[in-house]
């Protein structure tokens, strides 16, 4: 936190970020100018007096964490980064917008020093943060101690029209106002504008009312353009017992004599005799790029940001000497580093399943490992979009999480709650975890049905681009779901889900790929993984080992295994519910003398980045194959298969047995297909 400012110097640090604003987007001649000039007094207010930060470290772990959830006025982000010293030169800011800058479009975690989340897909941003306080809030609950508080900072999320225009915004923010997250404050920048000009026509909403039914706390009416004034709001703001909306009134484009407040502010560059006005307007004086160093002196956050992360490690240390195991526990935590005990737990949950080789539901074989592991990993925080009681995310050690009326978190036994209740809100449960991810210090996992992903597929997607540790269950697999219909039987979703880069998908066939799953899941520490599950019984398929498992797919059985001494003359190919099926297949060809080897391949995925000898040893060349899986065939085409039983089609409402037969998925039907690509 830097020194209060008086009233020209404040006047000068805002205009710095006009002038970088404009600037950086007429150099690149692409961006949006507008937002930032609009908020840069918001951001002189909250960045100067109130964020608590140290530029010398980006990740030290009590700072506050600040979300730009209108993420496509980045240019305001990175001049504030740059001017209170962070490690973000000039250079970048002039390289605004091009190939392997640190300063791209839109903010990205991992890109640029400071940036918490990846912003831009509209709503999300504020989504993340309040994962973001709530992270804050179940640790402080959990590690602080009487005289000992390590746990104690804020969200701050600047946000616009356009991100409570999204219905993710509703989701997120009764959610936060339900939970009441006192450490949340949101700052709107109400300027009236998006691209297709004044919002009045289409954005009719009384905001403040809004988030007053939320449970929010809210400070409307405030002028955006007095530092003073949004000082004064954030201070009161962080009085409040719950989470807390500023309606900060703006123009968007400030400064610009014949853009401002105009939609020709938003999304392109003012051009050059704009910029020239726009400089005398402010009395902007310095040239393009060039910042006088009293305004950097004013911004300078390096040595307050140093004293206060130097008086937390103090504190810690303290805490540390109080209560060594805990303070212990919380490195290890917010290091995101799993106990030393997690290789043996993991070990003996898959060891655990393949012998008891139970015949159950991939649901439930979940929540077998989840047993395990949520009884090893305190930092394991599950969830559901009400669907609990079908998902099956919860367990023994995770009972619901709940607030009493003052927003302390309920204990049950003696145990925090560490399952949520998301409500019916797919996509805003996907975007909370990943804020809870990038927050650290917890593992989230949630569960849906599958064919509900397309709800929160943007947010899966946003945790595949940061690369995040976040699990998504994904149950009722397919037209194995039965009577509940086509709109409920998932087809097309697996194929979906793989076409994300940098997401893992498996669709485990039994009770030990399951736990092996749930393992390579909790051991990717950059990459999200999507377990999908069945509603309906998988018998267990017995396998000589488990070792392979891990590498997305493996050879299952040979023909030796059904009595056949000769060698494979062609490969099934199956995931899931669809093993037993191959492995019926293959037990009725060896009645026919025809030889196959069963692979099953949980995650093509996982199974595509192995080496090509391990892909060819478990799938040969010259072999035809033939893949079975219900869903649509395109993706399986890549791995060259003469045949796949699939499903092009929606399903239909019946019990399951008799959709199996009717769309083909049978023993006979995959023997069938086999002799046909043996031309027998």
């Amino acid at each position: 936190m830097a020194f209060t400012a008086s009233n020209h110097s404040t006047s000068l640090m805002a205009n710095a970020i006009r002038a970088l604003a404009m600037d950086a987007v007429q150099q690149a001649n692409s961006g949006h100018p507008g937002a930032p000039m609009g908020m840069a007094d918001i951001a002189v207010a909250l960045w100067s007096r109130h964020l608590k930060h140290n530029p010398g470290n980006p990740h030290w772990a009590d700072r506050d964490r600040f979300v730009l959830s209108n993420g496509h006025g980045s240019m305001l982000i990175y001049a504030l980064l740059h001017l209170t010293g962070y490690a973000l030169p000039m250079s970048e800011l002039r390289n605004f917008r091009q190939l392997h800058s640190k300063t791209p479009g839109h903010p990205e975690v991992g890109i640029t020093p400071g940036v918490e989340t990846t912003t831009g897909p509209l709503g999300q941003g504020i989504t993340n943060a309040v994962g973001f306080a709530l992270a804050e809030k179940l640790l402080a609950n959990e590690f602080n101690r009487p005289g000992h508080t390590i746990v104690d900072h804020h969200t701050y999320a600047f946000l616009g029209d356009g991100c409570l225009m999204e219905g993710i915004s509703h989701e997120a923010c009764a959610l936060a106002g339900a939970w009441k997250l006192n450490k949340l404050i949101a700052l709107y920048d109400d300027n009236g504008i998006s691209i297709d000009g004044q919002v009045q026509p289409w954005f009719i909403d009384d905001t403040p009312k809004r988030f007053a039914s939320y449970g929010w706390n809210v400070i409307a009416n405030v002028d955006g353009h007095d530092v003073d004034a949004v000082d004064a709001a954030i201070a009161q703001a962080k009085l409040a017992d719950k989470p807390t909306l500023i309606c900060c009134k703006t123009t968007i484009g400030k400064g610009s004599p014949n853009r401002g407040g105009t939609a020709k502010a938003h999304g392109e560059a003012l051009g050059a005799e704009e910029i020239k006005l726009t400089r005398e307007a402010l009395g902007w004086t310095s040239e393009p790029f060039v910042i006088p160093e009293t305004v950097y002196e004013h911004w300078d956050a390096r040595h307050s940001g140093l004293a206060a992360e130097s008086k937390w490690v103090d504190a810690f240390e303290a805490y540390g000497k109080a209560y060594p195991e805990l303070a212990l526990e919380y490195v290890r935590r917010v290091e995101g580093q799993l106990p030393k005990n997690f290789a043996q737990v993991a070990v003996d949950a898959a060891l655990a399943a393949h012998t008891k080789a139970e015949t159950v539901a991939s649901r439930k074989a979940s929540q077998i490992a989840l047993e395990a592991f949520t009884k090893a990993l305190p930092e394991l925080l599950g969830g559901s979009a009400d669907l609990t009681g079908s998902v099956f995310t919860n367990t023994a050690s995770t009972p619901a999480l709940r607030f009493d009326g003052a927003g302390a978190v309920v204990t049950k036994d003696g145990q925090p709650g560490r399952h949520i209740n998301y409500g019916v809100r797919e996509f805003g449960m996907a975007a909370i975890m990943n804020g809870v991810a990038l927050h650290g210090g917890f593992i989230p996992y949630g569960g849906t049905f599958l064919t509900f992903s397309d709800y929160s597929r943007n947010a899966v997607r946003m945790a595949a681009l940061m690369k995040l540790r976040v699990v998504h269950v994904f149950t009722h697999d397919s037209i194995g779901l039965g009577e509940d219909g086509p709109t409920h039987q998932s087809v097309e979703h697996v194929a979906s889900l793989r076409l994300i880069p940098g997401l893992d998908v498996w669709r485990p066939a039994d009770t030990a790929e399951t736990a092996i799953a749930w393992t390579c899941a909790l051991l990717n520490h950059d990459r999200p993984t999507a377990l999908v599950l069945s509603r309906h019984n998988l018998p267990y398929a017995p396998k000589s080992g488990l070792d392979d498992i891990s590498k997305g797919a493996y050879v299952l059985a040979e023909p030796s295994e059904v009595g056949l001494k000769k060698k494979a003359q062609a490969v099934i190919i199956a995931t899931g519910s669809e093993v037993s099926l191959a492995l019926h297949a293959q037990q009725l060809l060896a009645q026919k003398k025809v030889a196959v080897r069963v692979v099953s391949m949980p995650s093509t995925t996982v199974f595509d980045r192995q080496s090509e000898a391990y892909k060819t040893s478990v799938l040969p060349k010259g072999l035809p194959r033939i893949a079975v899986e219900m869903g649509v065939t395109g993706g399986w085409w890549k791995y060259g298969c003469a045949a796949v039983v699939g499903l092009d089609t929606y399903g239909e409402s019946a019990p399951a047995p008799v959709l199996f037969k009717h769309f083909g998925f049978t023993a006979d039907n995959v023997v069938a297909t086999v002799l046909r690509a043996l031309k027998r």
